[in-house]
This record gives C-alpha cells, sequence and structure tokens, in this order.
C-alpha cells in the first residue's frame, strides 16, 4: 500500500504535489518523493520519512515544472530503511522515466531472471517497483524503435506489460518530453482515479480526496488494465490495453487502508464501513444481548463508522473512550514485533471513567496479529472494565496478503489455524466477535453492483490473478521488507543526469 500522485498543469506543481501527499499520508509513512519535469530534465528529491520531514522549502525550490509526479511509501518488498528503495524510480532510457507504484508484483523474481537474461536490462535494488519501470521502459523502446512516441505507441508497451506482469499496480510514470502514463491493473485491486481543476490541471491519484482537498473536481476512476496518457498540453488520451479485465478491488481499502472520506470505485469507503457495523450487529446479537452491554467503544480510528452504527442498531450507549497520540506512527505499519507491543500505550490512552464498572464492547476495524488487541483488552481492564467484549468489524485474518499490504506471514497471523475460541483466549476478552466473509461483500457490494467481485484473499484465501500457490507466497516472504536501519541517512537524493 502507496499513495501515488501525478500532476499535467500549466503552473508549477511542486506545491500541488506536496499538498496532495499530505492528503495520502496515511497510505504510507516510511518514505515520500516528489519528481517534476521542467523541459526535458527532471528534478527529483525523495527522503525517508513523513512529507512534512523530507519536504523543505530548498528542496521545493529545487523543484521546477509543472508536469510531476509523487509517492508516499509503505514497504512490503526489499529494504525498508534503503534510500535507494524511496520512490520515485528513474532510468535513463529510452527517453528518460521515471515512475511511481501503488502494489506489489507477485512475479518480480522471475521478472527480475528475464529482465536481465533476456531485456539485457539492471536492477539494483530489491524493489519490485524498479523492476516495473524496467519492464514499462523495455516495453517503450520496443514499440517506438524507429517511430515517434505517440498515445497510440505508449498504449502498445502498455499491452505488452500487462501481458508479462502479475500481481497488483497502479502506476503513474513521467516519459521525459512526453507526458505523464498512468495505468492500473487488469484486475483493479489497487485504486486510482483522476480529475481535473478550473484551470485545466489534470491529476491523477490513488483516492479522490487528493483531488478534492487539492481543488480538482473527480471526474472517474481509471478502469481495470486502462492506461491514460496525458500529453504536456494536458490532453488526455486512454486506451483500454487488457484483454480481459475484471474490477475486483482489494476490499481491505475499505476496510481501513483508505480515508473514510474517499470514494473508491464508485463507493463511498464510509458508508461502506457503516454498513459493516449494520451486518456486525446481527452477529454480536447472536452472541451477547445487548443487555449485557453498558457501553460501545471504538479503537481508533477506522472503526468508528462501524461503532456508531453498531451502537445506533443495539440501542446501547456509544462512547469515546480512548484518546490517540497522533503523532505516533501506526503499529500495523511499523516493523519488528518488540517495537508494534511498545507503542500500543504510547499511542492510546484511555478515559477511565467510560471503563470503570462496566461490560464494555470494543469495536475495532480488523485483528491481524492479535498483539495490539491483546494489549488494548488488557488496558480496558486495567481502566476497571468488568467485562471486555471485543467485536471486528471484518472477518478472521487467516491468509497473506500478497498485492501491497504488508501482511504478516499465516504463522504471525492470529486467526491462521486457529478457532474463534482460541484466539479469544489468546486474546483475553470475555467475547469475540467476527463479521462474516460473505455479510463483509454484500455490504460492501451492494454499495457498487457493476463490481466483479473483491480481492479479499487475506479473509477467504482466493487470489483473484490466479497464479499464487504455497511456494509463490513463501517466495515472496523472503522478499519482504529487511529491517537494516543504517546510521548514515542523508536527505536527499538526486539523479545521476544533472544535466542533458
Amino acid at each position: 500500500m502507496c499513495g501515488i500522485v501525478g500532476v499535467v498543469s500549466n503552473a508549477p506543481v511542486n506545491q500541488l504535489l506536496y499538498d496532495a501527499l499530505l492528503l495520502l499520508q496515511h497510505r504510507g509513512q516510511d518514505a515520500a518523493g516528489i519528481v517534476t519535469l521542467q523541459e526535458r530534465k527532471f528534478f527529483m528529491h525523495k527522503a525517508k520519512g513523513m512529507v512534512r520531514d523530507v519536504f523543505r522549502t530548498r528542496n521545493m525550490r529545487a523543484l521546477p515544472g509543472s508536469v510531476g509526479l509523487g509517492q508516499v511509501r509503505y514497504p512490503t518488498a526489499g529494504n525498508a530503511y534503503s534510500e535507494e528503495e524511496a520512490q520515485p524510480f528513474y532510468v535513463n532510457a529510452p527517453f528518460g522515466i521515471v515512475l511511481v507504484h501503488n502494489g506489489n508484483l507477485t512475479n518480480a523474481h522471475a521478472l527480475r531472471s528475464e529482465l536481465f537474461s533476456t531485456d539485457h536490462r539492471h536492477t539494483n535494488t530489491e524493489s519490485d517497483s524498479e523492476v516495473l519501470l524496467n519492464v514499462l521502459a523495455h516495453e517503450l523502446e520496443r514499440a517506438s524503435r524507429g517511430v515517434p512516441l505517440h498515445p497510440a505507441e505508449v498504449f502498445a508497451a502498455v499491452k505488452n506489460m500487462h501481458k508479462r506482469l502479475r500481481g497488483s499496480y497502479a502506476v503513474v510514470s513521467l516519459i521525459a518530453g512526453h507526458g505523464l502514463l498512468a495505468f492500473r491493473d487488469p484486475y483493479g485491486i489497487r485504486p486510482l482515479c483522476m480529475g481535473r481543476s478550473a484551470d485545466g490541471t489534470v491529476m491523477v491519484a490513488s483516492e479522490s480526496v487528493a483531488l478534492e482537498g487539492s481543488g480538482h473536481v473527480f471526474e472517474r476512476n481509471i478502469n481495470p488494465g486502462e492506461a491514460v496518457f496525458i500529453d504536456l498540453e494536458g490532453n488526455v488520451h486512454s486506451m483500454q490495453c487488457a484483454e480481459a479485465p475484471t474490477l475486483n478491488p482489494c476490499i481491505f481499502e475499505f476496510v481501513y487502508l483508505a480515508r473514510p472520506d474517499s470514494v473508491l470505485d464508485g463507493i463511498s469507503v464510509y458508508q461502506a464501513r457503516l454498513n459493516l457495523g449494520e451486518t456486525l450487529a446481527k452477529r454480536v446479537v447472536s452472541t451477547v444481548p445487548p443487555n449485557q452491554i453498558d457501553v460501545i467503544i471504538p479503537i481508533p480510528e477506522s472503526s468508528r463508522p462501524s461503532a456508531t452504527q453498531l451502537a445506533h442498531l443495539l440501542g446501547v450507549p456509544y462512547r469515546e473512550g480512548f484518546v490517540k497520540n497522533r503523532y505516533v506512527g501506526r503499529t500495523f505499519i511499523m516493523p519488528g514485533q518488540g517495537v508494534r507491543k511498545k507503542s500500543v500505550r504510547q499511542k492510546l490512552n484511555v478515559i477511565g471513567s467510560e471503563f470503570k464498572g462496566r461490560n464494555v464492547l470494543l469495536v475495532d476495524d480488523s485483528i491481524v496479529r492479535g498483539t495490539t488487541s491483546r494489549e488494548i483488552v488488557q488496558m480496558a481492564r486495567d481502566a476497571g472494565a468488568r467485562k471486555v467484549y471485543l467485536a471486528s468489524a471484518a472477518p478472521p485474518v487467516r491468509y497473506p496478503n500478497v498485492y501491497g499490504i504488508d501482511m504478516p506471514t499465516k504463522d504471525e497471523l492470529v486467526a491462521h489455524d486457529r478457532t474463534i475460541e482460541e484466539i479469544r483466549e489468546l486474546i483475553g476478552c470475555d467475547a469475540l466477535i467476527y463479521q462474516d466473509v460473505d455479510a463483509m461483500k454484500r455490504a460492501i457490494g451492494s454499495l457498487n453492483t457493476k463490481l466483479d467481485g473483491f480481492d479479499a484473499s487475506c479473509f477467504d484465501g482466493v487470489y483473484v490473478t490466479g497464479d499464487i500457490d504455497t511456494d509463490a507466497i513463501s517466495r515472496m516472504n523472503g522478499n519482504r521488507p529487511r529491517i537494516e536501519e543504517t546510521e548514515e541517512d542523508s536527505s536527499r537524493l538526486a539523479l545521476p543526469n544533472h544535466s542533458e
């Protein structure tokens, strides 16, 4: 999961890209980067850290141009602490290309070998995004050999890419001297949309909130398999480049990842979470009678809509019992089990009066490893709760995610190969209620009946790309982010070609 954005304008875009990345910060907090294009020269700044820390005034001044792209990074492959693996990635031939990628290639290992032996291209990191960039570069070179580069050649390159790539990918790329290219995998697993401002600026971004929050009007989603090419004059060209595209967005986007004020593939994230609360209510009633629940308390932030709807339907008071420290990173993203456990109490503090002497139903958006849930249940008990029930707006997470979310290996997932009762004992709550998988799909899918389905692989074990087996998962786990933090921390990465 990352946040990506691209802009074609007739005015400087550095501030616009910065603002859009702030609106997408929830999608990645590991690193941030921006590239702008002026004439045929790229200007890049990227580093580890949050957007506000990576970009200072001097960095922004060094990003001229009216075309650009950016990314906030959440590592799912390679080295989580490598400056070199921060995006955007750059390659100098053909034309000069920079690229940002949200998703995860499931055949990156095979592609890397193929690039070296057949395409004669070199990759220098473990990042699948660098692999993707080099596949794009090779296919653009083939499509434009001996002819000028027009949209037709760009779309031909994307068509050939779809035949080679497997997994999830939403991509924004700049081709020096030509324009901006955006495309989405044939299953539409990761989101991508586009919009326009009153002055004619065109923006593509991971979520609609980045468009609306930066003064753009949402126009449409980029379809699965579709490529959109925006030339330097702002003319938009598009073509379906996949043979049999289907729309199967990642359901975890609606459960947890996306901002509630976003609309993804025609579905309001906020309404999806309200619907999850409604279906969860039926599960709660069958497990714990509402008259045995004194108060319903959400675990901030994503669970609030579900908890609100649940409380309304059960006729039980809704209260805020946890205060979140907004200046501590999300534990779901933080690598290292010891760091994760330590950070829970740094991140949340209880309002004791809401717990003391009460039977409390805690509502979370999902339960992954269970370590955070166990700690929060204990915090509620320490605050004086008589009984602590826990409800998850999502079903048990039983399988690894391979499409761009750093889900652990199956052995690290608390629900893998355990019964609900075994999970309840491990977490330490008095009752544990999970959402039903089919009910979750119906609750969210009812908001857009044109969907072909969902990627719900972490819940049901069905991988929509059809190329995932036990061996593939083991191979990809070997490329999960390595934690090798070093002493040296450079704040600026420059491109190798400072002049034409």
